[in-house]
Formats: C-alpha cells, structure tokens, sequence
C-alpha cells in the first residue's frame, strides 16, 4: 500500500502560496502596464498638462511676473514626472480593478458587498479631492500669496518646486476626502457607534484644523480650506451611515465565494 511522503503536506501549503504569489506578480504587471501604456499616450502632452497645472498660480500672478527653472533638467523632467503622476491617477479604476480581483476570492459574500463599494466611493473621493484643491483651494491661496509679497519683490516660483508643492496638496486633500469612508468603517467593524462619534464632534473639529495646519501652507486660508471640508465630509459619512446595515450583514453566514454551505 502505498505511503505519502513525510513532506507531503508542506508540499501541498507551499503551492497555493505559490499560485498566490504568481497572480500578484501577473496583477502587479497588469497594473503596472496600463499605467505605462498611459504614461506614453500622455508624453507628447507632457508640457500641455503642466501649464493647466500651472494655470491657477500664473492667474494670479502680477504682471511681468513669472515661472522659472532654477535647474538644468527642470524644464524636461518637471513636465514629465507630472504626467506620469497624472497617468497614475487616470489608471487608478484600473489598478484597483486588480486589487479587487486578487483580494475578492478570499472574501465572504457581506464582505464582498462592502468592499467593492468602498473601493469606488475612494477611488471618486479622492478625484473630487483633487478638484476641489484645483479649483476652489489654489486660486483663493496664490491670490492670497501673490496679494501679500512685500512691494517690490518679483515673484517668480521655480517649476520644480511648484510640482512638489501642489501635488503635496492634492494627495492632501485627496486623503481628507476618505473621511465618509473612515467614518462608515469604524461603525460598520463596530470600533464605533453612531452616538460615539457625534458625542465626538468638538474633538473632531479641533483635529481638523490640527490636520489642516500640518498638511498645508503655513497660511490661514489653507489650513481653513482643509479642515471645514474635513468637518464636513465627517458629518456627511454620519448622514451615509444609515445606508449601511451592520446587522444584516453580520447575520449572514461568513461562506467564502463559491461555496454552497
């Protein structure tokens, strides 16, 4: 009669976590070449994308004023390290398309219903994070910037450093806009209470304009533009928090996908 082999069963943990290994690499890949693919479309583009960047700070600039490249690479490598940013960025439903297809066969039905949603809800926060500091945020701030340099005094910003600068901002205000989603989180896994966390709004206010100051300019108006839609976006995930039924979803049997039990 035939005997198994000692290492038989390490064996057989060994190749899943291999085939598991394999699809990540093959995920990662995917992920990886749609932003590429991206990247070059976007390249010839690169220095048309970096002025609509740029647009919000040369409004509001005096006139004689403007942009400069303190560095000899600057004006090649500014542009495109914002494209590939901005490829990124547009790639991004993409990319989390694969994290969902990786992580979803590991997941039990009420947790599939949770995550898929919240995986778009933060992909669509984090865009409208990023309008809201182009559009609503930049033009109130350099207008506020460009009002208060002493007389006499030439503005004139480097565009290296304007990169680094806005896109601290927009990965700034793009994280401030997954408040609604922390908020449904810590009820939903039941860290939290709704009562809890709006027996908690004086503290929450405070620690918004704490987060402003630290992730912004060290100006007013910024810190105030961070943190009141911060406080919003907190009483905005209370008001979603009725659309998620903690209970139902916990009273569903934990079968994996694809299992009848």
């Amino acid at each position: 009669m035939p005997t198994t082999p000692p290492d038989a069963p390490q064996e057989a943990e060994e190749q899943p976590f291999l085939s598991h290994l394999v699809e990540l690499r093959t995920r990662l890949l995917r992920a990886l070449t749609a932003v590429l693919l991206i990247f070059l479309s976007l390249c010839y583009f690169a220095n048309d994308i970096y002025h609509l960047l740029a647009l919000p700070l040369l409004g509001q600039m005096p006139q004689g004023s403007a942009m400069i490249a303190t560095e000899v690479a600057s004006p090649f490598f500014a542009p495109f390290k914002l494209t590939l940013v901005v490829s990124a960025f547009v790639g991004m439903p993409f990319v989390l398309h694969q994290v969902w297809a990786f992580v979803a066969p590991g997941l039990y039905r009420h947790e599939r219903r949770l995550v898929l949603p919240l995986l778009m809800s933060s992909s669509v926060l984090f865009y409208c994070g990023i309008a809201f500091a182009y559009f609503v945020v930049f033009p109130v701030m350099f207008a506020f910037f460009s009002g208060s340099a002493p007389e006499g005094v030439l503005i004139m910003t480097d565009i290296g450093r304007y990169l680094d600068f806005v896109l601290t901002l927009f990965f700034a205000f793009g994280a401030a806009f997954q408040v609604p989603l922390a908020t449904v989180l810590l009820v939903h896994t039941g860290f939290a209470t709704k009562e809890d966390l709006s027996a908690k709004r004086p503290y929450v206010i405070v620690g918004a304009f704490v987060v402003g100051m630290v992730l912004t300019p060290p100006d007013v108006i910024s810190q105030t533009l961070l943190a009141i839609p911060l406080w919003l976006l907190y009483e905005l995930g209370l008001v979603l928090l009725p659309l998620f039924k903690r209970g139902e979803a916990a009273a569903e049997p934990r079968t994996p996908k694809g299992s009848d039990a």
